[in-house]
């Protein structure tokens, strides 16, 4: 924006310059000739009054000159005296001054005003030099003016960027400087602001509304737990303390999610080796994944967070990838690949969702909410967790990449 509002002000100061220096340079041209006509007519009347006492030719003044234009000539012979200007545009104008004398005969004269046309150029000299600097000026000006709103644009961007990665706590308006100017970008990051709050305010409304139902159902569900434990041996017993244990493991799930996105997580840091750390609890969730050491690190994180991720990854895999599921270690970076069919494109484009699992089949296992509270997980630690697909060419599958602060 700076740059484009710069060659704006640009084009605009130039077309003006030029336009003002053409009509200073033409009124000031104009106004030469007319002067010099005037100073020709002078001296042309003064010619003839010295030459009809005298008859001697004074100012180099000629007699039926050969080669008068012929404009004078004709106004010679109606009786009138007439001044001609020749005018090529690339030097200075000649001004011809011509009067009819008694017998028949035209007495003219011919001057070139070069030092009036040499003031003309010094003139033009000026206007170039002030053109310049109006447009250097405006240029400056522009780029002045535009840096300081192209500024308040990215702060206002980078601002609202950290409002939709869930910091509650930035304010647009705040980042952009907004108690001292007052503008346009000032009345944008008003809405802005007000904007986030509505939205926090839904969001926050909807969160402690599944908080709450997820609370309430811990109790009957913790009964319904106990009850089927009671239950006599055998396949109704089995079915139903099957759908009571997920039904518990849904509850549970969805009070994580409702208390992660609350933003009052904090992680309790400390540091470990990450290639043990992984091995060792890889060994315990999925035994048949394979684990490979690339490059070791020490990152400092909360490994009951890091084992909640790691689980939930190594679930998704298995439940919705195929065989060999892969753990590769490589530096800071945690990633989990299995190879089947990728993850939907839904997924790539807009992050987990609740409940969404990626089958269009409801009696698919899981409830979506595993790679949604990985995510929500991964930003407590201050990780960052991305999604993609293994080309084809390469076996395909879906890649979970988690990269950790050292």
């Amino acid at each position: 924006m700076r740059w484009k509002i710069s060659a704006a002000i640009a084009v605009v100061s130039a077309l003006v310059a030029l336009a003002l220096s053409l009509v200073v340079h033409n009124a000031a041209r104009l106004s030469m000739i007319n002067s010099s006509r005037d100073v020709q007519d002078e001296r042309v009347q003064s010619a003839l009054r010295i030459y009809e006492a005298t008859g001697r030719l004074v100012f180099y003044a000629q007699l039926d000159d050969a080669g008068l234009p012929k404009e004078l000539k004709a106004y010679a012979a109606k009786g009138q005296r007439a001044t001609y200007v020749a005018d090529t545009r690339s030097s200075a104008p000649t001004v011809w001054a011509a009067t009819p004398v008694s017998g028949g005969h035209v007495l003219s004269l011919k001057s070139t005003f070069t030092d009036r046309y040499s003031v003309l150029n010094d003139l033009d000299q000026a206007l170039v030099a002030g053109s310049l600097s109006v447009v250097v000026g405006g240029t400056a000006l522009g780029v002045l003016i535009g840096g300081r709103m192209s500024r308040r644009l990215r702060l206002a961007a980078t601002a609202a960027r950290k409002v939709a990665d869930g910091n509650t706590q930035v304010r647009v308006r705040e980042a952009i400087g907004g108690r001292r100017v007052r503008d346009e970008t000032d009345e944008l990051a008003r809405a802005v602001d007000a904007m986030a709050d509505a939205l926090q305010l839904r969001l926050e409304a909807e969160r402690r509304v599944t908080a709450d139902i997820a609370h309430e159902l811990r109790t009957p569900v913790t009964g319904l737990v106990t009850a089927a434990e009671l239950l006599p041996p055998g396949r109704p017993a089995e079915l139903v303390r099957d759908r009571v244990h997920a039904l518990r493991t849904l509850v549970e799930d969805v009070l994580e999610v409702a208390r992660l996105e609350g933003a009052a997580e904090h992680a309790e840091l400390q540091s470990i080796g990450l290639g043990d750390f992984v091995t060792r609890r890889v060994r315990n969730l999925a035994p048949d994944a394979w684990v490979t050491i690339d490059e070791d690190a020490v990152v400092r994180t909360d490994p009951r967070r890091l084992e909640r991720i790691l689980g939930n990854l190594l679930v998704n895999a298995t439940r919705h990838g195929r065989p060999r599921i892969e753990v590769v270690v490589d530096g800071p970076v945690l990633r989990v690949r299995d190879h089947g069919p990728g993850f939907p494109a839904d997924l790539l484009r807009e992050g987990p969702s609740r409940f969404r699992t990626g089958t269009p089949s409801r009696s698919a296992p899981g409830h979506g909410l595993g790679l949604t509270i990985a995510t929500a997980q991964s930003r407590v630690l201050g990780a960052r967790l991305t999604f993609r697909n293994a080309p084809a060419e390469d076996g395909g599958g879906a890649v979970a990449q988690l990269l950790l602060p050292r």
